[in-house]
């Protein structure tokens, strides 16, 4: 098999429609080593039978939507938690809860879209859609969708409800979470799976993006809190209370191995390729919303636990939120110096967007500290990553809106 057309470049993240897949049955080898030049990395890829894919013309009608895959759904993430994040911002200033429900509106219209494109897309090209499941690179990214869902879930209960009503926000709200999480714990379970019996990995393989379809489960425990104040009291209260912090748990100790793969790669082999360093911004997530998930479900815990059982998860709000806060502060150390030490090398691609929800965890994560100790260190932190967060969104979405109308991202590769 032609290794450079098996995954040459992690470029293709933005023209998915061309890469290859493994054979069902066949197990493939990956590893990611930086090429001479930093720019793509190099992969090995050993299989039982090639893959023979066909690639429609770049100009061929109706090939608009081949080059769309689940990892556009990140686009959705990356606005829906400027808005999220605004929303609880510690500083608070006339127009900003204005914006933030723009930006809220602007990020539903965009799941709208991206939905719609996405179906389409399996419609019109079910072969190149049904190829992303069995990509060793691109399946990661199903869990891009649950959480696009989550995040904008979350924004209609916190900003919607001020357009639409609390009673239609709750709803709405309701939907999207049941469906993210019923997603997300798809992706968390099936694609490790995949992982373990379709494919076998070097030890420089790990990046990034292993991290996608585990987190979504964390994101439903974080945005979950929102809905147990409107959940019946009793039982159905108590359940779901349970449930976001069975998820909590669930996701938080998958993503904790996979970090320490995604360090032990990093120490032992050394920098991405330019094109990969993104990815490596993703670690904050399920960081930062760990902390938001621990933080919230402790606010809310006193409407269905006992006394004791509230303070218990108070102080564990804290006791695990600190730590764990002061690790995703070294970790945003250093994927910016890794970020500045290539940035000349680096050509923009959809991956940029591991630049914007991440980060925006990590406001949410430092708001909720805020909230619970009153330190004016987490305040002061949150307001300037969320100036960062707005800086990171407004560069990626330019460059993705230019790319997207006249460059390559949405253009199949001939």
């Amino acid at each position: 098999m032609d290794i450079e057309r098996f995954y040459a470049s992690i470029e293709l993240w933005a023209v998915p429609g061309s890469l290859p897949t493994a054979d069902a049955g066949c197990m493939t080898t990956l590893t990611f080593r930086p090429s001479a030049d930093a720019e793509s990395p190099v992969v090995e890829s050993r299989t039982a039978a090639p893959s023979h894919n066909a690639v429609d013309p770049a100009g061929a009608p109706g090939n608009a939507l081949r080059g769309l895959a689940p990892n556009w759904f990140a686009v959705v993430m990356g606005t829906g938690i400027i808005a999220n994040a605004a929303a609880t911002l510690p500083l608070q200033f006339p127009g900003l809860r204005m914006a933030a429900t723009v930006v809220w509106a602007l990020a539903a219209l965009l799941l709208i879209g991206v939905s719609a494109a996405w179906v389409a897309h399996w419609r019109r090209h079910p072969d190149v859609a049904r190829s992303h499941g069995a990509n060793p690179v691109m399946m990661q990214f199903y869990g891009a969708p649950p959480m696009a869902l989550l995040t904008v879930g979350a924004g209609t209960l916190l900003l919607g409800s001020d357009v639409i009503g609390m009673s239609a926000a709750v709803t709405i709200d309701w939907v999207l979470w049941s469906a993210g999480t019923v997603l997300g714990l798809i992706s968390a379970c099936v694609i490790p799976f995949r992982m373990i019996t379709r494919h076998t990995f070097d030890g420089d393989a790990a990046f990034g993006g292993w991290l996608m379809p585990i987190v979504p489960p964390m994101v439903s425990a974080a945005t979950g809190a929102l809905l147990i104040p409107h959940t019946p009291a009793g039982q159905p209260r108590l359940t779901l209370l349970f449930a976001c912090l069975a998820m909590f748990g669930l996701s938080l100790i998958a993503a904790l191995i996979t970090i320490t793969m995604i360090w032990s790669r990093l120490l032992h082999h050394g920098l991405p390729a330019a094109s990969m360093v993104a990815t490596v911004w993703i670690v904050l997530g399920p960081l930062g919303q760990s902390i938001t998930a621990a933080g919230q479900l402790a606010n809310v815990a006193r409407t269905a636990l006992p006394e004791r059982e509230t303070a218990a998860l108070d102080i564990f709000a804290l006791l695990f939120g600190v730590p764990t806060w002061g690790f995703a502060m070294l970790w945003l150390g250093i994927a910016i110096a890794v970020t500045v030490h290539t940035r000349k090398s680096m050509r923009f691609n959809m991956t940029w967007w591991g630049f914007t929800f991440p980060l925006g965890t990590c406001v949410t994560g430092s708001t909720v500290l805020y909230s619970h100790t009153g330190a004016v260190l987490f305040a002061v932190v949150a307001v300037a990553l969320f100036a960062l967060l707005v800086t990171a969104w407004s560069v990626v979405a330019a460059r993705t809106l230019h790319g997207a109308m006249h460059g390559n991202l949405l253009r199949p590769t001939a």
